[in-house]
């Protein structure tokens, strides 16, 4: 589907951008229907939900691109997808930002850990050079068809080097021509104004919070006023799911029946009017 809002256009206003966690189109759909104005594909979370492993760079290209492709084909908002590394060197991104764009992404996120990456909150994290994050950026952007298709360049350094060399790595991506900053895993209120002094007045900032992480989770308005112009909440979604199966399942092996959690889910004629199957059957009528 094409986007009702381009993501470039929508970054271009003054207000905060939150967009929620997904991982497939069940959650992307409900997620649209909240009302958000743009998704973002964890790759953590298709790690959580596909794999049921952890996100230390287990999943492949192909089995975000799928996911990505089916999301797209079922909502209208722009879609921010998790690329990881990129999947390989700077041919590899190449192939990865063909394939994305292709399967409808609105921007693709790039980080510049080495393999096998982790996610940003765990510790052992390891850094690319920053002449071949660079390189990777460079073939990012030659290879994405057009302009509307953002790059956000991620980096992991604050872990590794320090906030200070962190900060040089995101100017020398901005320099290379990204469309977006993303520095991962600050650890303070005072290190995120350090990074928005710097950049916010240039090029939007992404806020990643993660419950439980290395970032002091804040709203979206607290963390606009900052000057951040991208808030995610990434693993959010999966960890709520998670929490709530528990309960479910639980209660399933106790009771030996759904009635008791019976208040705390849809009915069958309530998922089917969610997911538009009245809709659909009509669509289908018309073919007959």
């Amino acid at each position: 589907m094409t986007p009702t809002v381009s993501l470039k256009t929508r970054l271009a206003e003054p207000r905060p951008l939150l967009a929620p966690g997904i991982y497939d189109a069940l959650s992307a759909l409900l997620a649209e229907q909240a009302g958000f104005e743009a998704l973002y594909l964890s790759g953590a979370s298709i790690a959580y939900t596909r794999l049921g492993r952890s996100d230390i760079g287990l999943t492949t290209f192909s089995e975000v691109e799928q996911t990505l492709a089916l999301i797209t084909d079922r909502v209208r908002v722009p879609v921010i997808v998790d690329a990881d590394t990129g999947f390989g060197n700077a041919l590899n991104v190449q192939r990865t930002v063909r394939g994305f764009e292709r399967a409808g992404a609105a921007m693709i996120q790039l980080e510049d850990q080495t393999f096998p990456k982790r996610c940003g909150h765990l510790d052992g994290k390891g850094v690319v050079p920053t002449a071949e994050m660079c390189g990777k950026l460079r073939a990012a952007l030659d290879a994405r068809q057009s302009e509307q298709t953002l790059i956000l360049a991620r980096t992991d350094a604050v872990a590794v080097e320090g906030l200070a060399t962190a900060l040089e790595r995101a100017e020398a991506y901005l320099e290379c021509g990204v469309d977006a900053l993303f520095i991962e895993a600050l650890r303070s209120p005072e290190q995120m104004d350090t990074a928005c002094t710097r950049f916010a007045q240039r090029v939007p900032l992404l806020a990643n919070m993660v419950e439980g992480g290395k970032t002091p989770v804040q709203s979206a308005a607290e963390l606009g006023a900052r000057g951040f112009r991208i808030v995610i909440f990434p693993g959010g979604t999966a960890r709520a799911v998670a929490h709530t199966l528990q309960g479910y399942y639980a209660s399933l092996h106790q009771h030996q029946s759904t009635v008791p959690w019976r208040e705390r889910m849809l009915d069958f004629d309530g998922l089917n009017k969610t997911l538009g199957t009245p809709a659909l059957l009509a669509l289908g009528r018309k073919y007959q």
